[in-house]
């Protein structure tokens, strides 16, 4: 069943049950709702998503205001799309929205009782956060780290010189996903998942492409919570199965560790997976064998994606506008010995680097609704009252072109954040790609210095020429929706060597 013909059906078998409830229901909603436009019997606003709902909202928003009140099926969603009201609910008010609406596809194999971005705020919640940002992504663990993420970057070019010694034409999306899943398995299990020559590897990319097409996929029983017993469209079905199989892979790799240690007697690889183990040994509540899978589950899929896929919004952008992607490659020629590769330590004195990172981030953010919130109480903002139990979804897109906050608003212009302190981090609120509060994505710090290495790496290192004789001007910049924001048409070019 697709989604639009569940839709029908819904409205003919619902139709009867909403009439029975409509008189109490409408006594439960609060009075002071914030604006929107006004729903459909049973649907909502359901059909006002489209296929593009962070285009559609953004649009809605321009009539109804940056806090905006939908009905989406049987669910309330206060949708935020400016700057202040992003800080209303990320700072101001987190303590009662930091907990989550748990979208259906992720009770498969009961994950939403282990996801760290999706349990509720709770002691096992903070422990496994300070693990993440105390013994996974802090800095000083990440500078250990950075000479294996050098020489998978290494990889990247040596693969990509190839393709231009055969006049073959790359894409960049590809290449950034299989350098990205290997930076990550590396940093985890000190392997390589993406290695062409292992079926491990191919088998592991089409699990991690079928969950976040599973994810993304919009699901009916996340509008009607009735239908999440019988699963109509079949998403957590099929979840429960690629799931299954990610897991089993992680229970094979821990296994082989534990062998590994309890032969030699002590942790040998420095990787993530021996700091968890060794967690495990010390406190077995804290951390067991079933929380690691879990955790790495959440890594990879979160991780990939959403890394490749900026990376290869960045090169569209530097290809859309070429004089753009010349201010790069002479601020690495000067800040970088020639001949010397570019190197973690070398970002710091790439101020232009770090911008065109930024500037995309800002335009094309990984995750455009972040993640959905939920609220715990009654909020009142700004007049108006997020009911308890609601949905809120901040539209990072829509605050990243908000006219209000930003100089034109729809062009790339990396020198907007020359000289300023804006940063991704969640501090400044038109800017918020990784979310903010205390629900910020832990990954941030491994995620941004892999996107400024491989950036900085394939600029440095290559001129590039659209394929097909494609101007920059007529590029396709369009997108597409998904749990990730995707190009609508894959990047291609043609790499040729400096």
């Amino acid at each position: 069943m697709d989604f639009s013909s569940g839709i029908i059906c819904v409205c003919l078998t619902w139709l009867l049950i909403q009439a029975l409830h409509a008189f109490s229901r409408s006594k439960a909603i609060p009075k002071k709702l914030p604006p929107g436009p006004k729903p459909f019997p049973v649907i909502g606003n359901l059909l006002e998503l489209g296929n593009k709902p962070h285009k559609s909202l953004a649009k809605l928003a321009k009539t109804h205001g940056p806090i905006m009140c939908l009905k989406l099926g049987q669910v309330t969603t206060i949708v935020i799309s400016s700057a202040a009201m992003s800080k209303e609910i990320l700072q101001t008010h987190d303590q009662l929205l930091s907990n989550r609406t748990i979208p259906d596809a992720l009770r498969a194999y009961k994950h939403d009782e282990f996801s760290l971005p999706f349990i509720p705020v709770s002691t096992r919640w903070r422990n496994l956060r300070r693990i993440c940002l105390e013994q996974l992504f802090a800095n000083k663990i990440l500078d250990v780290n950075q000479d294996m993420r050098h020489k998978k970057v290494q990889d990247l070019l040596a693969d990509t010189h190839q393709s231009s010694l055969t006049g073959e034409s790359v894409d960049i999306g590809r290449a950034a996903f299989k350098t990205t899943l290997n930076l990550l398995s590396n940093t985890m299990f000190s392997v390589d998942l993406a290695d062409p020559n292992s079926d491990r590897a191919r088998v592991f990319k089409e699990i991690v492409w079928n969950i976040m097409k599973e994810v993304g996929r919009p699901n009916l029983a996340d509008y009607f919570p009735v239908l999440k017993k019988i699963d109509p469209q079949g998403v957590r079905r099929r979840l429960t199965v690629h799931f299954g199989k990610m897991l089993d892979l992680f229970d094979r790799m821990i296994n082989q560790r534990l062998q590994l240690r309890n032969v030699s007697g002590s942790n040998t690889n420095n990787d993530v997976l021996d700091t968890l183990l060794n967690i495990s040994e010390e406190n077995r509540e804290e951390m067991d064998k079933t929380k690691i899978e879990r955790l790495f589950l959440d890594l990879f899929v979160a991780g990939t994606d959403t890394t490749s896929a900026t990376l290869e919004w960045a090169m569209a952008e530097l290809l859309h506008k070429p004089e753009t992607l010349s201010k790069a490659k002479a601020e690495l020629e000067q800040g970088i010995f020639k001949g010397n590769p570019v190197q973690e330590s070398d970002i710091p004195r790439l101020p232009y680097l770090q911008a065109i990172v930024k500037e995309t981030l800002r335009l094309h953010p990984a995750a455009p609704f972040l993640l959905p919130r939920k609220a715990e109480a009654d909020v009142e903002i700004s007049g108006y009252i997020i009911p308890k139990g609601s949905q809120v979804l901040v539209n990072a897109w829509a605050i990243g072109r908000d006219p209000s906050s930003w100089d034109n608003a729809e062009s790339f212009m990396p020198e907007r954040f020359l000289g300023s302190e804006i940063d991704v981090k969640g501090r400044h609120f038109e800017l918020i790609p990784f979310g903010g509060g205390r629900r910020t994505c832990p990954g941030l710090p491994l995620a941004i210095r892999m996107l400024h290495l491989m950036l900085g790496s394939l600029i440095q290192t290559f001129d590039w020429k659209l394929e097909d004789g494609v101007k920059p001007m007529d590029m396709n910049m369009d997108d597409k929706f998904g749990i990730t924001l995707q190009r609508a048409y894959p990047l291609i070019a043609f790499p040729i060597p400096v």
